[in-house]
């Protein structure tokens, strides 16, 4: 079963250097259907009506997907075709010795696919033990759609996916959304609508715009010193890591929200009066013109002491 990644799919698509067959899987069904049109997208906007079909498993048949594969493309090196939903051509409704022949075509198609086609086949839910689904999966190239390996995958996909969505963010800006939200795939296509509605119409999109827009969440890396400076009793870390977050343009009311999801991982028995602090002081930042850096600082100072030692909150660099 031949994997590839997404950001090895997109420098194939970007270079022309397309294999017959590709299967997409996984959960993300927003994921597959983006990834999908980039297939479609790969022929010019003016040639698609004579190189690009779309087909949906349930509503078409082996015979017209090698029909329409077997076309040869007019001006371009390869004709696209994609088959949505293609679990319901993979699996038949009932079984039947007619239903039985067509899937031999398809796994003869399958075999030997024309080489001058691209077949994308979208697929749902699988009975991976079919041997029609066996033998697409052992050819095709599986596209495993929702799933990024690491934070610089991620950030091939943001820039992807913003550039897809009109979104203009500069390299901090791609960075520093997925330090802050990680590599959960739909946490960043949610952060990168957030970001755009929040800085809409501006031509440039920077990471304060998106510390601004996207808080970050309580196991985003940015989380990570605040949390590990109070589990370690640490104030010093602590207040470094707060003004560190401040100096970049961290909005203190997003901070306090880190500072909160910290206090939530103390020991029980310290939990109550943790917690109570965190409230004191959003409840300071909201009715008195106190400075936010201040009452910031006085927080994690006192969750510091409120620590166990030894206490290490569940994060690692």
């Amino acid at each position: 079963m031949p994997q590839l990644a997404e950001s090895a799919l997109r420098a194939s698509l970007a270079s022309g250097a397309l294999a017959p067959l590709y299967a997409l899987v996984g959960d993300d069904e927003t994921e597959k259907s983006a990834v999908a049109q980039e297939f479609l997208d790969s022929v010019d906007e003016g040639l698609r009506a004579f190189n690009v079909e779309r087909f949906y498993g349930a509503d078409t048949n082996v015979d017209v997907i090698a029909d329409a594969a077997a076309t040869f493309p007019m001006m371009v090196p390869r004709r696209i075709v994609v088959v949505f939903a293609a679990e319901g051509l993979l699996i038949p409704k009932r079984e039947s010795k007619a239903a039985e022949e067509a899937q031999e075509r398809l796994e003869a198609f399958i075999d030997s696919p024309p080489a001058h086609a691209t077949v994308v086949f979208v697929c749902g839910d699988l009975d991976r033990r079919r041997r029609v689904v066996k033998r697409l999966l052992e050819r095709a190239q599986v596209v495993d759609c929702g799933t990024i390996v690491d934070a610089a995958d991620a950030e091939r996909w943001v820039k992807a996916r913003s550039l897809q969505a009109g979104v203009p963010l500069d390299a901090s800006a791609v960075r520093t959304l997925v330090a802050r939200v990680g590599t959960d795939i739909g946490r960043l296509r949610a952060g990168i609508d957030r970001v755009g509605t929040y800085a809409l119409g501006q031509k440039v999109i920077t990471a304060n715009e998106v510390r601004e827009a996207v808080p970050a969440g309580p196991e985003s890396p940015e989380d990570f010193g605040i949390a590990n400076a109070i589990g370690n009793r640490n104030p010093a870390e602590a207040l470094a890591e707060v003004a560190a977050a401040l100096d970049a343009g961290g909005q203190p009311f997003y901070l306090l929200g880190q500072i909160r999801s910290a206090a939530e991982r103390l020991p029980a028995e310290r939990l109550p009066v943790a917690m109570d602090a965190v409230l004191r002081t959003d409840i300071a930042l909201k009715s008195t013109g106190q400075d936010a850096r201040v009452m910031l600082e006085r927080l994690v100072v006192e969750l510091c002491g409120f620590a166990s030692p030894g206490t290490r909150p569940p994060f690692r660099r």
